[in-house]
C-alpha cells in the first residue's frame, strides 16, 4: 500500500507519454499565398454612381465588363463611359475602348480611341463664354477632382472651332493652362466680325 500512489503516478505518466506520442502533429500554418494580378470579382453591363454629400450626382461610370484587381485596387473597364459633374454642375464626359479607374473614381486612364468632352459654358455676368472642348488620343489620363487631363501620346484638342495637335499634353481646367509639347500645330479660326 505504501508504493501504490507511486505506481499509479507511474502508470499515469506512461499513459500521458503514450498519448502525446500518438497524437497527430498539427502542421504549421501555410504562409499566405502571394496575390497575383488576378481579378477578385467582375461585373458585366454595370453602372456605378457616386453622389456628393447633398445627394447630387457627382459621377456615373458605365462599361460592358469590369474587373477589380485586389493587388492594385484598380478597376479595369472595357467600353468605358463616364459622366462627371464639377462643383458648379458642369458636365464632362469621357469614353474609350478600355479604362483603368482607381477606387473612388478620382483618377481614370483612358486607352484606345479616348475622348474627353467638356460642354460649352454660356457667358455669365462678367465671365466670357467658354466653347465646347474635346480631347482625343490613344491615351488620356484624367484627374477628376483636380480637373486635369494629361497624355504622353499624340493628342488632338478642339476648343470651339480651333484645333491643336501635339505629341504630349498637360491641361489644368481650374487654372485654364495648357502645355502642349513635341510637334505642336494649331489652327485658329477667327470669330466673325460683328458690325
Amino acid at each position: 500500500m505504501l508504493y501504490l500512489p507511486i505506481l499509479v503516478m507511474g502508470v499515469l505518466a506512461l499513459g500521458t507519454y503514450w498519448l502525446v506520442r500518438s497524437t497527430p502533429v498539427l502542421e504549421a500554418a501555410a504562409p499566405e499565398r502571394a496575390r497575383g494580378h488576378e481579378p477578385d470579382y467582375f461585373m458585366e453591363g454595370f453602372s456605378v454612381k457616386t453622389f456628393d454629400p447633398a445627394g447630387k450626382l457627382r459621377s456615373d461610370v458605365q462599361g460592358s465588363i469590369a474587373r477589380h484587381y485586389p493587388d492594385t485596387q484598380w478597376m479595369e473597364i472595357d467600353d468605358i463611359r463616364i459622366r462627371s459633374y464639377d462643383a458648379k454642375g458642369r458636365l464632362t464626359t469621357a469614353t474609350a475602348l478600355k479604362g483603368l479607374a482607381n477606387e473612388d473614381g478620382s483618377e481614370v486612364q483612358l486607352m484606345g480611341n479616348a475622348l474627353v468632352v467638356r460642354d460649352a459654358i454660356a457667358a455669365a455676368k462678367g465671365q466670357p463664354e467658354q466653347p465646347r472642348t474635346e480631347y482625343r488620343g490613344e491615351f488620356l489620363h484624367a484627374f477628376m477632382d483636380t480637373e486635369r487631363v494629361t497624355s504622353n501620346k499624340p493628342v488632338e484638342l478642339r476648343r470651339g472651332k480651333d484645333v491643336f495637335t501635339a505629341d504630349r499634353m498637360e491641361f489644368d481646367n481650374v487654372e485654364q493652362v495648357m502645355r502642349l509639347q513635341g510637334r505642336v500645330r494649331g489652327l485658329l479660326i477667327p470669330a466673325p466680325v460683328r458690325p
